[in-house]
């Protein structure tokens, strides 16, 4: 018999990701042995316990800086700072996930198997508790972008992709009302999604038979990101399989971060879902997201930064310009959001194409800022209720400055920050990225971000005009009383986002000392 030889593996190193999809699993099993009416409760300890233990890890291994699981996984910087954010972000929306004070049952369906629409339906929308399988799908969704912002090589990115992407297809469709639109959601993310990664897939494939003729570079073929940046810089051969494959590993990469145009999905995707894991998508995924595309792009690409710099700096200006022109024209306040996201995530690509030091963290800061005000912006939209459930249509906010002044201020901040008005994140945030890709001699990505800001506001600002100087109608909804957890996650996204505009520097400061790679 062979004997298997395992490759040494650093556990300590590893906890955060390990702790998340242990959770997962006990998850499922609380699922069958638990108590229906002990679930909740239980599931949601046990998320936010494993999220709290998780962090704590990152923090013990702050000063780690190497490659385990073989050349798998890269324990680093960035790796560390985004998989911070992510246990901090994530905690934030397990607390919106677990509300269950403003609608009873949550905003999760009780049976994802019940018909649309039957008498079955209609009484679990009023009566019956949300369904708990949310917890363990969102684990196993956390503990996967863990694994895909420390991926070294493009296999084990491509398995973690998969792994927090199937339970978002998942929980997209599990909204307790307007479950025709959630299902239909659901659907075309998965679909959409399905090709993205086929996608992913067919450039690794490429990418692979690149370094596997790059004789001169004496690598051999692999697809770790220290092979593939040898054969970048040392390879003779022809650089078409490496173009090709690089342009599909791209597609994958911009469909995740909502990048035009791979971002139809967004804004159906962000309408039809339960809010929460709306909010969970905009911050969770973004991080994560970007966090694969920064180490693709700075470590196994950096030796042709020269050929993609102006590709992918086409589509952080058509991004920008899709975002801000189409959130203008739009009559809902989670479309609204969408493509808000859009936009934003143009804006950190022109953080990204810096590939810089300063680059790289300013990318960081704004993905953290960004995700604070995001998730505090859809805890808002989870109060603004009619009997129908959310009331998300742009017309039934007018007025509604009058009727609950706090939370309409609140949101009016929220809407500040996105629109980067100074003293809020949304300035720093912008701020930092400009100035590093000004330092790296893209100011022609600096001076269409600064364009296509201007225009952004405009939709932002009509909100705010609506909320506050407009009459109430007898149409405009209630805002109810949010519950302790949805409290307690507002109160963190409005300060966070208050803190991070007015004090911005000990973030940026942990940004930039986190912001090198291991190689």
């Amino acid at each position: 018999m062979m004997d298997l030889e395992f490759p040494p593996m650093n556990y300590a190193a590893l906890a955060p990701i390990l702790i998340l999809f242990g959770a997962s699993l006990l998850g499922v099993l609380v699922e069958a042995f638990v108590p229906r009416a002990r679930r909740h409760l239980v599931q949601l300890i046990l998320g936010l316990l494993a999220v709290v233990a998780a962090l704590v890890m990152v923090v013990l291994n702050a000063n780690d800086r190497l490659v385990t699981a073989s050349t798998a996984v890269a324990v680093d910087g960035p790796a560390l700072f985004l998989q911070g954010a992510i246990l901090v972000l994530a905690g934030m929306a397990l607390l919106l996930i677990g509300e269950r004070t403003v609608q009873r049952g949550g905003a999760f369906v009780a049976h994802a198997a019940v018909t649309v629409g039957s008498a079955e339906d209609q009484r679990q929308a009023t009566d019956t508790d949300g369904a708990t399988e949310v917890y363990p799908l969102t684990m196993f969704a956390i503990s996967g972008m863990l694994l895909f912002v420390a991926a070294n090589d493009l296999l084990t990115m491509f398995i973690a992709l998969e792994a927090f992407s199937l339970p978002l297809y998942l929980l997209c469709a599990l909204a307790r009302r307007r479950r025709l639109l959630s299902q239909e959601a659901a659907l075309k993310y998965f679909l959409l999604g399905s090709y993205a990664s086929a996608f992913f897939l067919f450039g690794m494939a490429l990418v692979y038979g690149f370094t596997v003729g790059a004789g001169g570079s004496g690598t051999g073929g692999g697809v770790d990101f220290g092979t593939i940046r040898t054969a970048v810089s040392d390879s003779s051969a022809s650089p078409v399989l490496l173009f090709a494959g690089l342009a599909l590993l791209s597609i994958g990469l911009l469909f995740k971060i909502a990048a035009a145009p791979f971002h139809v999905w967004t804004p159906d995707v962000y309408q039809g879902a339960p809010t929460p894991i709306t909010g969970f998508m905009a911050a969770c995924t973004k991080v994560a997201a970007f966090g694969g595309l920064l180490r693709v792009l700075h470590v196994a690409f950096s030796g042709a930064s020269w050929n993609f710099v102006p590709v992918l700096g086409t589509v952080a200006v058509l991004t920008m310009l899709v975002g801000s022109i189409l959130a203008v024209t739009q009559t809902d306040i989670k479309r609204l959001l969408a493509y808000s996201s859009v936009a934003n995530a143009g804006y950190l690509l022109v953080g990204a194409l810096a590939l810089s030091r300063d680059g790289l963290s300013s990318t960081m800061f704004y993905l953290v800022a960004y995700g604070f005000t995001v998730l505090a912006a859809f805890g808002v939209v989870t109060l603004v209720r009619d009997a129908d459930g959310e009331a998300t249509h742009l017309s039934r906010w007018a007025g509604l400055g009058r009727r609950s002044p706090l939370y309409a201020g609140l949101f009016t901040f929220l809407l500040l920050a996105f629109a980067g008005i100074p003293l809020t994140s949304g300035f720093t945030s912008k701020f930092a990225v400009f100035g590093a890709a000004l330092d790296a001699g893209q100011t022609w990505l600096v001076v269409a971000g600064v364009l296509t800001s201007m225009i952004l506001a405009f939709p932002y600002l009509r909100v705010v005009v609506m909320m506050w100087l407009s009459e109430p109608g007898e149409s405009t909804p209630t805002v109810s009383l949010p519950g302790g957890l949805t409290a307690t996650a507002l109160a963190i996204g409005v300060l966070a986002t208050l803190v991070l505009g007015v004090a911005p520097a000990p973030l940026l400061d942990l940004a930039n000392g986190a912001a090198e790679f291991v190689r």
